[in-house]
């Protein structure tokens, strides 16, 4: 089989498959097909995604998910059916929450591959023919034609034609391509047809490796690790002071049984297992009002993150600007008395105006003006546009029956064909270089009687322009403590012109020194932030970059300490919107960016991205007051019964009989304080916050401060009013003076629940301000529950032996019941004193390397938020 040289296509690429022979167009015979299908695969992308049932299981095999299970079965084995629910119920819940999550990453691959082309045309055994995309494969001949997609990574034998690769590269306008070019798997022959060899297939492709960009990110949610650390800190302090309390009961009491169940209640109370639940639907209800704003939540822990971004890397094209080339009013005229209108008229002549736009730039002319207006003409004759001449020319006949030519073009190529070139070359030349020199495009109109006598009409100027709203979103989200970079694979000088408009700086880099990586080679390099940090933190933005810039460009940040969000579109964006800390699929995004995000906007530009962030640091603000608050009370109950446990003996109080070795209240006390705090604590979703003025973070060791200040302060009048108690009988102790003498034991023990049960629902108004409980307004959900809790407590305390017809407790008359609450009131305002002094002490003198941003009032924003939930 004779073969046609086309000169060494080889020599343009280095790295080209085993047994490719680019000098040959005659394609592959069937069996030739066939064994390189063997040999390098189909052409599809290939998913690491592990399966949906193994995902699923890891959720309930964990070890928080073991801890748990743990204890469902000491539980079950002690017929404590009411935390045997309750636990399951957590269980089941944060296991469907996990498995949600980890099957995102699978889920983004999945996208990417059902955006693949399914056909191609390809010559085999001689003659072209239409076969599955998959089947396609390295030296293939495949036939490249306007409007279809290219199915591999090819290249062009011979002839040109336009591709759109905005999906791929950022680019705008369709880029012309010729022969010995490479047009890529994902693009579109927006004109012309040719003949391409294939050089790569699947994986391989620079589609392929975008999809395993993809799926190398297996990063845990950042508000997973804080509530893991949280939860891990708890249970070992938990652990520990649990098992010296049932130790020391088993040697004091010897009921292996009571002591068992005292314990695994006493550690269920104290570790926070309900605090993913309540977390989760904070943020859930979080969501909820996002969506109203048009931003919808794919992953419910990105809020956490959003609250804390302190860098948005975004793509320019359709994200800052409005991706449709609009006319600027700059219009270089070379007639006097010519306008804009008048340019525009004579380009629209130079198309098809009856027809639907062709291209954008057909498209720009044609919705300028109404088309209709230019029926009075006559198209004698119309040449479409050559990408190899780069105009296109009409023949027309005005309404006074005179006959003339009309062109419309790249400025130099119409400049080349006009009689009166040699006059204003130097004034086009010059106007053209210093419009390109801000990244603004031109387009050119000559008229004349004949093709000969064509002379320069004018130039129509045209840009991708910012949206009306984008300069104040970079601006307010600069005053939130958020910096804004530009990351586009469009040209330097356009993204410098951007940038510009926008007040970004124009510190603009090209990809020339970013790094890069080999995809399935090696992981991702741990020294990106140390070796190009500094670098990326002091650019404006980049230009002319790849996916896997992009992707490196957030990890980069990421590793310097950077909480990064992305925003994109395109499949090219889909990598770093994968990567990121808050990936953002802006409005119109393909599958593969919204699989890879986890913030879909749904309206247009980023403007909705400020709502969210102030959005986001209210629902923050809620479960950073939820987990003090729950810290705190862990802390309360936990530390009280440790001490009591082991130091205070009732006996030795009293003679009387019923008075214990060892101080210990029911279990079913404990079982009714968990499930009233953990049900009614949800509430707090609904709570006034105020967001912070700056990026929101986890600063664990000033959250175990405060916390440990109001748990701490609630366990000593806990223990006080239980000395209190014990020793009321005598006359003449202070207990007996405020009226506690003619308690027996048994309502001693109900005194200690109800004050345990009001201090825990007066610390949550406490662990909600830094400030005095009283600067900020509770919300009336939240301070409903906490009333509707403490009268459930006041009543069983009251009610018991009726409610549960129990002879562990007696109830209490009204005079305790009234002592109990003023004692609490009290100790609740010198608890909220303490909380203040100890945060004022903290930003003072910058205990722990902090400083109290969010003590800033919320910044005033140019255009004004929505921000109900800032009441």
């Amino acid at each position: 089989m004779a073969e046609q040289e086309y000169g060494d296509l080889s020599q343009m690429d280095d790295d080209l498959p085993p047994g490719f022979n680019p000098n040959s167009n005659e394609g592959l015979t069937s069996a030739e097909a066939q064994a390189r299908l063997l040999q390098y695969g189909r052409n599809e992308l290939e998913s690491k995604a592990t399966s949906k049932w193994v995902l699923f299981s890891r959720q309930f095999t964990n070890p928080m998910a073991i801890l748990i299970w743990i204890a469902i079965i000491v539980e079950l084995s002690l017929n404590n059916w009411a935390d045997f629910g309750v636990l399951l119920f957590l269980q089941c819940l944060n296991g469907g929450v996990g498995f949600h999550e980890s099957a995102k990453a699978s889920d983004a691959v999945e996208a990417l591959k059902a955006s693949l082309k399914p056909v191609a045309t390809v010559k085999r055994d001689g003659k072209f023919q239409n076969i599955n995309g998959g089947e396609v494969v390295p030296g293939d001949v495949v036939l490249l034609g306007s409007g279809s997609s290219v199915p591999a990574d090819s290249i062009i034998i011979d002839g040109i034609i336009d591709v759109d690769q905005s999906q791929l590269t950022g680019e705008s306008l369709p880029v012309t391509m010729e022969k010995g070019d490479k047009p890529k798997m994902g693009s579109m022959v927006t004109r012309g047809e040719v003949e391409g060899i294939v050089q790569f297939t699947g994986k391989n492709t620079f589609f392929g490796k975008t999809a395993a960009l993809i799926n190398t990110v297996e990063n845990p949610g950042h508000f997973q690790i804080v509530l893991l650390r949280i939860t891990k800190f708890l249970f070992c302090v938990s652990l520990v002071l649990v098992a010296i309390c049932m130790i020391y009961l088993l040697e004091e009491e010897g009921k292996p049984r009571d002591a068992i169940a005292f314990g695994v209640v006493l550690l269920v109370a104290s570790i926070p297992i309900a605090m993913q639940v309540v977390c989760t639907t904070t943020m859930a209800l979080g969501s909820a009002r996002l969506a109203d704003h048009k931003a919808i939540v794919a992953r419910l822990s990105s809020i956490e993150e959003l609250a804390g971004m302190n860098l948005l890397c975004s793509d320019k094209t359709g994200t800052l600007t409005l991706n449709k080339m609009v006319l600027q009013e700059d219009t270089p005229v070379f007639n006097e008395g010519t306008s804009q209108a008048d340019v525009v008229k004579y380009a629209c002549l130079a198309a098809k105006w009856k027809e639907p736009p062709k291209d954008a730039l057909d498209t720009l002319c044609l919705t300028a003006m109404d088309p209709t207006t230019l029926d009075i003409y006559t198209q004698v004759e119309y040449v479409p546009f050559d990408p190899a001449k780069k105009y296109t020319k009409a023949t027309l006949k005005g309404p006074d029956g005179a006959q003339f030519e009309c062109v419309k073009g790249a400025p130099q190529i119409v400049l080349a064909m006009c009689c009166n070139k040699e006059d204003i070359r130097e004034q086009v030349e010059e106007k053209v270089h210093e419009l390109a020199s801000r990244g603004i495009r031109s387009l050119s109109v000559a008229i004349g009687p004949n093709v000969d006598e064509l002379k320069m009409f004018g130039v129509l100027t045209f840009l991708d322009p910012p949206r009306p709203d984008t300069k104040s979103t970079i601006h307010n989200a600069a005053k939130l403590g958020v910096d804004v970079k530009m990351i586009t694979g469009d040209h330097a000088v356009i993204a410098k012109e951007t940038c510009r408009q926008l007040g970004m700086g124009d510190d603009i880099y090209k990809a020339d020194g970013l790094p890069s990586m080999k995809i399935g080679e090696e992981g991702v390099p741990q020294d990106l932030g140390d070796k190009y940090g500094e670098q990326i933190e002091n650019a404006n933005g980049f230009a002319e970059v790849f996916p896997e810039h992009k992707f490196l460009i957030v990890e980069a940040m990421r590793q310097r300490g950077y909480t990064c969000g992305m925003t994109g579109d395109g499949v090219n964006d889909a990598p770093a919107l994968k990567v990121a800390d808050v990936g953002i699929a802006v409005e119109g995004a393909t599958d593969a960016a919204r699989a890879a995000a986890d913030l879909i906007l749904t309206a247009p530009g980023l403007s909705v991205i400020v709502e969210a962030i102030t959005i986001s640091r209210c629902i923050f603000q809620r479960m950073k007051n939820y987990v003090i608050y729950r810290v705190a009370c862990t802390i309360q109950l936990l530390m009280f019964f440790f001490i009591t446990v082991l130091s205070v003996k009732p006996k030795h109080f009293s003679d009387d009989p019923s008075y214990e070795n060892t101080f210990e209240l029911p279990v079913l006390t404990l079982v009714i304080i968990t499930i009233l705090n953990d049900g009614t604590i949800i509430s707090i979703a609904y709570d006034h916050v105020t967001p912070s003025a700056r990026p929101e973070k986890w600063t664990l060791p000033v959250l175990y401060i405060v916390s440990s200040i109001l748990g701490l302060t609630a366990m000593v009048s806990s223990i006080v009013l239980l000395v209190l108690g014990l020793g009321a009988h005598e006359h003449g102790s202070l207990g007996h003076t405020f009226g506690l003498g003619d308690l027996e034991y048994k309502q001693i023990l109900t005194l200690i629940y109800l004050k345990i049960s009001l201090s825990d629902f007066l610390t949550v108004f406490s662990a909600r301000t830094k400030g005095p409980f009283w600067e900020r307004k509770p919300g009336g959900l939240l301070f409903a529950a906490a009333i509707f809790a403490m009268t459930i407590s006041t009543l069983l305390s009251k009610y018991w032996e009726d409610i549960f017809g129990s002879s562990e407790m007696v109830g209490l008359d009204g005079k305790a019941i009234g002592f109990v609450w003023v004692y609490c009131f009290l100790w609740w305002l010198l608890q909220d004193a303490v909380k203040v002094v100890a945060y004022k002490y903290i930003y003072q003198y910058d205990i722990m390397g902090v400083r109290s941003d969010d003590e800033k009032a919320p910044p005033t924003l140019d255009r004004k938020p929505l921000l109900s939930d800032m009441a």
